[in-house]
């Protein structure tokens, strides 16, 4: 049978089952052979926080979404044209956001009476004509997979969870993915378990040959590869980037790294990255709880490492009166915040932007440090240098503000050239810097107001430092009222002197009257909002805040350059609280929380009604 093979330029699915299914790794599979096709794309893993919900239920769906096109793409895409439902719960949570006349893939194995119960279902929706809006393609999965699996010495249990590969491989054969790079996974994979191996292999085949052979896929799809600049390019979520980010610092800081991290999700994939490359020289530490992480990375970075500490928000909570340490010790340390829904416990696998009044202001007495957000996983790569650049060029502490979005999320990386990368390293100390031949701690650089970064056993420069505040210079325990004002001046000065670039305006043909900026992860959608605007004929102007403290220099004269200014914050509007405080500018604050991220359709919308109204 010769099927019809139509072009697209763009495509995007999500994989949904329940949380047992191995949907994350359908998903990873699936865009890894994407990113080797050379597709550009962007993913949005979701799933539930539980190790292991009630199998079929609501609360234990999982799902993956890629988005991938031949053209430029800034975000996982607002609403799936193919949705993989592998039970009766995945196709209840995710029905939904499904437009009329998207495809769905049901494994109709699951639809049970028992499944159906559990979510609410009176009767199966695949034979009641209340799916008549989609194309339904009702595929027995599961029994498909295990008589692909006769052969094979496994239980029907064991032969039956293959049957993620099956529909991997379907959905391989339906948009033309190239086969080899999951093969070798699988091979790899199951290295030690040669005969597993064979068989997700076999059901992967089976799922391919299927689509070619069955009759329910008429038409197979072809997305051609994107025109990316030149380069060798890499699949990378925000987590892998901001851990070759930090690699890539403490190279270029002549720096050994070391990481003091506890556990948590949504920033553990950090730690697990950075432990397998001792051979950089770098040191993972996993501490028995966070205050000992940063504890330790204070340390390190006093003997004279390259400190950090990985966390989410409630780790920041517990460690901020060690930040506050390395405020008044100017040493440098990187916090990365990986952020959650929260408070407390909140939602630990659905991302927000809710820490950053906490990172700039929550730690006792005047403890100013910067903070930098990157905006996309794959610029969690040089946010990491920067912050690294910024901790020791100023001896202080930064906040690297990432999330759950990015950390997750993926997206084609560039590697940069070795001599692309900035080199930031600064000299430790060796030789006394007071007139008397004595060692001043706390004798400032001119132009930086950085102290002196002595590390312990250089002869003739030993010095104590701690939590008490310092004389200026000598760094004598000192309460006097003069010196404590200039020291928490001098401290704020040296964080508002930091060099960061003016911010940049996309304003093509400087006629908007309407800005709207972001921070951190709002970046694609935003741009993919802006660009439909423009698309329409709207004008609309476009800025991004990377650096969050200080910020840049022009952020008060570019906000007054247009009439109106939308500030858009997976929060409820604290930079905008920030900017309105700061600037006299009355920012139009548009605000959601609810663990996801904005949808280009939504602030089209907004961005829409702005340029409207009076």
């Amino acid at each position: 049978m010769t099927k019809q093979v139509q072009q697209l330029d763009r495509v995007i699915i999500r994989f949904a089952g329940d949380s047992g299914d191995g949907m994350q790794l359908t998903g990873d599979r699936f865009t890894a052979g994407t990113a080797e096709f050379g597709n550009d794309l962007s993913t949005l893993p979701n799933f539930p926080a539980e190790i292991r919900a009630p199998a079929g239920t609501l609360p234990g769906v999982s799902s993956f979404q890629l988005h991938f096109a031949d053209h430029d793409i800034l975000t996982p895409g607002d609403a799936p044209n193919v949705l993989v439902a592998m039970n009766p719960a995945a196709l209840k949570a995710n029905l939904g956001d499904l437009p009329k006349g998207a495809d769905i893939i049901a494994n109709t194995d699951e639809f049970t009476k028992r499944n159906l119960q559990k979510v609410g279902y009176a009767a199966n929706p695949l034979e009641d004509d209340s799916l008549s809006e989609w194309r339904v393609h009702a595929v027995p999965l599961t029994s498909l997979t295990v008589k692909a699996l006769e052969g094979f010495d496994l239980s029907k249990k064991d032969a039956e969870r293959s049957k993620n590969m099956f529909a991997l491989g379907l959905l391989s054969w339906l948009y033309h993915r190239p086969t080899e790079h999951t093969i070798k996974f699988l091979e790899q994979k199951f290295a030690r378990k040669p005969d597993i191996a064979k068989a997700n292999i076999a059901a992967f085949q089976a799922g391919w040959n299927y689509g070619e052979t069955t009759e329910s896929f008429s038409v197979s799809y072809e997305v051609r590869p994107a025109r990316l600049a030149p380069g060798v390019y890499r699949n990378i979520s925000g987590n892998q980037a901001l851990a070759y980010g930090l690699i890539a610092a403490s190279v270029q800081s002549k720096l050994p790294l070391f990481l003091g991290s506890y556990p948590i999700t949504p920033a553990s994939d950090i730690l697990h990255e950075l432990s397998k490359h001792k051979r950089f020289g770098i040191r993972t530490f996993q501490a028995e709880d966070e205050i000992a992480g940063v504890g330790a990375a204070l340390g390190a970075a006093f003997g004279g490492a390259l400190g950090v500490t990985t966390t989410s928000g409630p780790g920041v909570a517990l460690k901020a009166e060690t930040v506050g340490l390395a405020v008044t010790t100017e040493l440098p340390l990187i916090v990365v915040d990986v952020q959650r829904a929260g408070p407390s416990t909140g939602m630990p696998t659905k991302t927000e932007q809710t820490d950053l009044l906490m990172a700039l202001f929550g730690r006792n007495g005047e403890s100013p440090v910067p903070v930098v957000a990157p905006m996309s996983p794959s610029d969690c790569f040089d946010a990491a240098v920067e912050a690294a650049r910024i901790a020791v060029k100023y001896r202080t502490p930064v906040m690297l503000l990432s999330d759950g979005y990015l950390a997750n999320g993926s997206e084609p990386w560039r590697l940069p050239e070795v001599s692309e990368l900035p080199d930031i390293s600064q000299p430790f100390t060796t030789e006394p810097n007071g007139d008397d031949g004595a060692f001043l701690p706390f004798k400032r650089d001119t132009e930086t107001l950085a102290r002196p970064w002595a590390i312990p056993g250089t002869a003739g420069l030993e010095h104590r430092i701690g939590g008490i505040e310092k004389a200026d210079g000598t760094g004598n325990i000192s309460y006097d009222p003069d010196n404590h004002d200039l020291m928490v001046r001098t401290r704020a000065a040296k964080i508002a002197g930091i060099d960061v670039p003016d911010l940049a305006v996309d304003d093509p043909d400087g006629e908007a009257k309407v800005l709207v900026i972001g921070w951190g992860s709002t970046y694609g959608p935003i741009a993919a909002a802006v660009r439909r605007i423009r698309k329409a004929g709207g004008k609309v102007a476009q800025a991004h805040l990377r650096h969050l403290n200080p910020l840049p220099a022009n952020t008060g004269e570019v906000l007054k350059r247009y009439d109106k200014v939308l500030l858009p914050e997976i929060n409820l509007g604290q930079l905008a609280l920030l900017l309105r405080a700061r600037f006299l500018v009355d920012v139009i604050s548009y605000n959601r929380v609810r663990g996801l991220p904005f949808k280009a359709e939504e602030l089209a919308g907004v961005i829409q009604d702005v340029i409207d109204s009076d």
